[in-house]
């Protein structure tokens, strides 16, 4: 018997959400619902133009966010991170406990990692994001005994493009590997696809058994669009998940396709609507649910997500 169900292993950030109308985010010069990695200088400049918003704060990170979800589901789940030695890391640390998530955090200087988020009036999201202390994320050979414990290692595409973090999720992968736990990789940015194109397909490959990507970032991996896509994806790993946003998703697994509705609500913010989709795939996989099952759990969790402000669910 596996204690938990999915191990995370992802940027340990906390999130800045804004509500902000059109012309006050054209000050920013972001695009509008893209990821965008700034420097320490340059997010601070943002936040000092930020200061007279009314700005909430939370945990956040793709992978930390999938983890709560699974947590909020009633599954067992443990995220490995990096944070600074500052109050913000006692933030995610606080709000991770109360997702019921066990914390395995290494701890260096400098600052926690945060995202800032942009919540448009037309629900979209735009991260100005600075990954700050998470990328010192280190190998920890005591986080092997808890993946032998976990059915799921699960990790955020953004673990593979920096090198020490790439290094840091293939010790993860491996160890997932040799302790028989399946492997998930949320794609998560069709920019780091592109940039990454080919180590990307090795490392899937190899290690993936669970691949989720959106229609863009299914674009971007296969040059092809929703069930080419898919097709093209499944050659790669044994469940492969398009999510096609008000279209629903679709997964292959075992050379079946599974077509999974999208549920209708009213939309506040379409932050971690990945992120909670994905939660609910895991949560099923792990517990031995149909892909059925599974995939209205994780439709379910998505609507009930972007209804609300903030990534994760309460």
């Amino acid at each position: 018997m596996r204690e938990y169900d999915v191990f995370g292993v992802g940027s340990a950030l906390v999130d800045f959400l804004v509500e902000i109308d059109d012309d006050e985010f054209l000050e920013f010069s972001l695009e509008k619902g893209n990821f965008h990695l700034v420097d320490e200088m340059r997010s601070k400049e943002i936040l000092e133009k930020l200061k007279h918003k009314d700005i909430k704060i939370d945990a956040g990170g793709s992978a930390a966010n999938t983890i709560a979800g699974v947590a909020f589901l009633g599954g067992k789940s443990v995220f490995y991170g990096n944070v600074g030695e500052d109050e913000q890391s006692l933030v995610f640390e606080q709000k991770n406990k109360e997702a019921g998530v066990r914390s395995v955090l290494g701890k260096s200087k400098g600052m926690t990692g945060y995202a800032i988020t942009f919540i448009t009036p037309d629900s979209q999201r735009t991260f100005a994001t600075n990954l700050g202390a998470s990328l010192a994320l280190k190998e920890d050979d005591s986080v092997k005994d808890l993946i032998a414990k976990s059915r799921i290692v699960h990790l955020e595409g953004y673990q593979l493009e920096d090198e020490n973090l790439r290094k840091v999720s293939l010790f993860a992968m491996k160890a997932a590997k040799e302790n028989g736990c399946l492997v998930s990789i949320d794609l998560a940015d069709p920019g780091l696809i592109e940039r990454n194109l080919s180590d990307l397909r090795k490392i899937i490959k190899e290690f993936a058994d669970i691949v989720f990507v959106n229609e863009e970032e299914a674009k971007a991996f296969t040059g092809r669009e929703e069930k080419e896509a898919l097709e093209e994806l499944s050659k790669f790993c044994d469940y492969a998940v398009v999510k096609l946003g008000e279209k629903g998703s679709l997964i292959k697994h075992d050379g079946k396709v599974y077509r999974v509705g999208a549920i209708r609500t009213d939309a506040v913010d379409t932050t971690g609507a990945g992120d909670m989709y994905a939660a609910g795939i895991l949560y099923g996989i792990a517990r031995g649910l149909s892909l059925d099952e599974a995939g209205k759990i994780a439709s379910e969790n998505s609507a009930k997500v972007v209804s609300q402000i903030g990534a994760r669910l309460k």
